[in-house]
């Protein structure tokens, strides 16, 4: 008797869906199944590692080459960034470093502190945020190449993602030595980020380099705008 895909309610001949490759039978979650998702994240051919050793590498035509030809390898942006986020939260909570990377707790302003505290607590989610300004500008400065907001916001992914990773590790160093070193990771990355953006559009043009400068000055610059705008109307609306 021939099964039915749960998801196209087509016949399964065999053990897969001809159509959309769903399982007939589902297999039962086990220690096999965790193992199996954990060496999927993890291993070094097309896992979190492989992902970091290219973007650390060769940022740019890796993924000028995952949106344009093969999504296969890395593991998703989206999820990258988010992951990496996590192990800076984890480590930065470990230590009990008091300031994050982003932390708007030096203007004293009591509208400001609920926006810092979720941003404190949410650096992923924060960090698509932010990608979302570095790509309006991003539009704007590399106009002329054609990559639509979707696709900028995929670079910004990847790069954010390595960003975190800085951040991680000058964290865990700052809460063994006890020295503020957050600052000089965020130098790094600017650098970083400069050039994997130049690298990316067209590495021979120096002048792309000092645009990917200029995006991610303005687009800092227009986030934190933003996030003071949108706690002090917070503030206003809680207030009355």
């Amino acid at each position: 008797m021939k099964a039915i895909c749960i998801s196209c309610n087509q016949d399964i001949p065999e053990n897969y869906c001809t159509r959309c490759g769903e399982p007939a039978t589902l297999k039962r979650i086990d220690w096999h199944y965790i193992q199996h998702e954990i060496e999927h994240i993890l291993h070094l051919e097309k896992g979190i590692f492989y992902t970091v050793k290219e973007l650390l590498i060769r940022p740019g035509r890796t993924i000028h080459n995952f949106i344009s030809n093969d999504r296969s390898r890395l593991v998703k942006p989206v999820i990258f960034v988010i992951i990496t986020s996590l192990i800076y939260t984890l480590v930065n909570h470990f230590f009990n470093i008091e300031k994050g990377y982003f932390n708007f707790d030096q203007t004293g302003t009591a509208a400001i502190n609920p926006i810092n505290d979720w941003i404190q607590s949410h650096y992923g989610y924060a960090n698509i945020i932010l990608g979302v300004f570095l790509s309006l500008w991003l539009k704007l400065f590399f106009r002329k190449y054609g990559y639509n907001f979707f696709e900028l916001l995929i670079l910004l992914c990847f790069l954010q993602g390595m960003g975190m990773l800085m951040f991680t590790i000058f964290a865990a160093i700052e809460g063994i030595t006890h020295t503020h070193l957050l600052q000089y990771s965020g130098m790094l990355f600017i650098v970083y980020f400069s050039w994997a953006v130049g690298q990316f559009f067209e590495k021979s043009k120096y002048i792309n380099y000092l645009k990917a400068l200029g995006v991610y000055i303005f687009g800092v610059i227009t986030f934190t705008v933003c996030i003071f705008i949108l706690g002090i109307l917070i503030h206003t609306i809680t207030k009355h």
